[in-house]
């Protein structure tokens, strides 16, 4: 397949390689100006979880075109949250009628999230991939799993050439059938984890400190009443969050999910990214439905960001 990343970030960059790795041909797009800011080549140091645990690291050359041809089998989006509104904009009319990947964390309800782009043309997936980039040098990985969408009426030849393309490079996929409460769910969850990377200051200082994972069950108790008036399903990751006594949760993250030198722990420790957007849409939110968030609302006062 001939296949279009909107953007040359974390996630694009790391699926684009490894599609590229089985025959397709990959290549991105840039915001003007950004082709010679960028250059033609990014350093990797990433791991690939297809198949056992196999690091990478090598200096890989990439294609950047700063207008959209229209010879592309697929496009994906995997840009900032803030960022998917103008990026969805902008492809309503550059993108002609290459179907989209919107492969994304989302806040919205989908089909505003990606207006004036038609839900038609559109199908929903996320990936299973971390890490971070700086100075045109690439360090996270990906994991075998990656979620999408099950076919709503009228996307099934999109999701058969997005399936046919992912098990193409060996991913797994898990068919999600209720998208939109899933990434409702999977947003609350950054913003339980964000609030505390904002009282410690990044994501790699958040892997030293145990209290802090405790302290991300009782951030997602509190957002329970949000994602419920919402209209959000709760899903099992979110009830465990919930349920599990917070002694033994900072335990868990910190003893087996975020173990030291597991992939989950690594890419968290390479993610440099601002964090704070996530808390910030999900406290607008609640005050909106007149919701106390007492604890994510503290997090970002002393960050000053509301």
């Amino acid at each position: 397949m001939n296949i279009l990343f909107f953007g040359r970030g974390l996630i694009s960059t790391q699926y684009a390689w490894s599609f590229e790795q089985v025959g397709h041909t990959v290549e991105f797009y840039v915001r003007k100006g950004r082709k010679e800011t960028f250059g033609s080549r990014i350093a990797l140091e990433m791991w690939d979880a297809r198949k056992g645990k196999k690091f990478i690291k090598e200096s890989w050359n990439v294609k950047l075109h700063e207008e959209i041809l229209p010879h592309y089998d697929l496009i994906i989006v995997s840009v900032n949250t803030e960022q998917l509104p103008g990026a969805a904009q902008f492809l309503s009319t550059a993108a002609g009628n290459t179907p989209v990947l919107i492969f994304n964390n989302i806040w919205q309800d989908l089909k505003s999230s990606i207006a004036p782009l038609s839900m038609n043309n559109v199908v929903f997936g996320f990936p299973g991939a971390g890490g971070g980039i700086a100075d045109n040098r690439l360090r996270g990985g990906f994991m075998k799993m990656i979620f999408l969408e099950k076919p709503r009426a009228g996307t099934e030849p999109i999701n058969d050439r997005v399936k046919e393309l992912f098990e193409s490079a060996h991913f797994k996929i898990s068919w999600i059938k209720d998208m939109q409460s899933w990434l409702w769910n999977h947003f609350a969850m950054n913003a339980a984890m964000e609030t505390e990377v904002l009282k410690r200051g990044s994501f790699s200082a958040l892997m030293n400190h145990k209290a802090s994972f405790a302290n991300v069950g009782l951030n997602m108790r509190e957002m329970i009443p949000v994602l419920k008036a919402r209209g959000a399903r709760t899903d099992t990751i979110t009830l465990l969050l919930t349920k599990i006594p917070p002694a033994i949760l900072g335990i868990l993250f910190n003893k087996v999910i975020f173990a030291k030198g597991s992939l989950p722990r690594l890419f968290m420790e390479y993610n440099n990214s601002k964090a704070g957007f996530a808390v910030l849409e999900v406290v607008r939110e609640a005050k909106k439905l007149g919701i106390p968030l007492p604890r994510l609302t503290m997090a970002l006062e002393n960050t000053e960001q509301v």
